[in-house]
């Protein structure tokens, strides 16, 4: 055989040989991909079990599948229903507020009679509580009247809910409190709001959003801020009137507000 002839029965076999070995790899990646469902011909009970065992012991993610393939495949068992309550707090358990809201909202469309429906309101607002409750720390030197405390809003929402729906709930004693938090806090955000108004000399905006919190928010801690802010903005417009009227009405309910000296001083030149 010449040189050249066995330089290409080589190249033949090495070829020959290297495309055994990609189908083999081939053959074994999509053997191993296959994994066999070992939950495949499992009862809706025993899925459920498996899913409470991995959610007693803290172990979300597990849960939340053994739930969701309960779901997928026995939707109409009772055993569904639990699993649905569940999974909503397993999702609020790893921090995915969406899907957490969203299991509990199926829930409450599909059960509005079920006995624990009030305990899904109340993951609904939980879920959105841990958002809304920081939005105040997210506030910069930039503008604030661009941050969203559309969360908090929703989470006060949820709340109120299962306090109007549900007032003997066992979750609605921690409802309220969570509510008067959010309550304050949303005032306290529409007072950053006015302020930063004020700084950029929008006084008409600033006065409104001022008194928004007076209308909106009564007897929050942002109250007397809020006056402060009305009775300067109208000042500054010449509105003397409505300056006065919210001078007259911090005077009655914060005598000792240091803001009283500042609307007295405040300079119009």
């Amino acid at each position: 055989m010449s040189h050249a002839a066995g330089c290409l029965c080589n190249a033949s076999i090495r070829g020959v040989l290297l495309v055994g070995v990609i189908v083999v790899s081939v053959s074994a990646c999509g053997l191993f991909d296959k994994e066999e469902d070992v939950t495949r011909n499992w009862s809706a009970q025993r899925l459920y079990s498996a899913g409470k065992t991995e959610l007693e012991g803290g172990n979300w993610p597990t849960a939340i599948e053994f739930y969701e393939k309960l779901e997928t495949r026995y939707p109409f068992n009772p055993f569904t229903m639990q699993a649905q309550l569940e999974t909503a707090y397993a999702y609020y358990k790893v921090s995915e507020p969406a899907s957490s809201v969203a299991a509990a909202d199926r829930f409450i469309k599909l059960y509005p009679q079920h006995p624990s429906v009030d305990y899904a309101y109340y993951i609904k607002g939980l879920a959105q509580f841990d958002q809304g409750r920081g939005f105040l720390d997210r506030l910069s030197q930039l503008d604030p009247s661009q941050r969203d405390p559309g969360a908090a809003l929703e989470s006060f929402e949820d709340f109120s809910e299962l306090v109007r729906r549900f007032p003997n709930s066992r979750y609605a004693k921690d409802a309220r409190t969570r509510m008067l938090f959010l309550r304050n806090n949303l005032a306290k955000h529409e007072v950053h709001v006015a302020n930063y108004y004020m700084r950029r000399n929008a006084f008409v905006a600033a006065a409104n959003r001022a008194k928004y919190v007076i209308e909106n928010y009564d007897r929050s801690p942002a109250v007397p801020e809020a006056l402060v802010i009305m009775a300067k903005a109208y000042r500054i417009l010449g509105l003397e009137n409505l300056s006065e009227d919210a001078v007259r009405v911090l005077e009655l309910n914060y005598p000792d507000h240091p803001g009283l000296q500042e609307v007295d001083t405040l300079n119009l030149n």
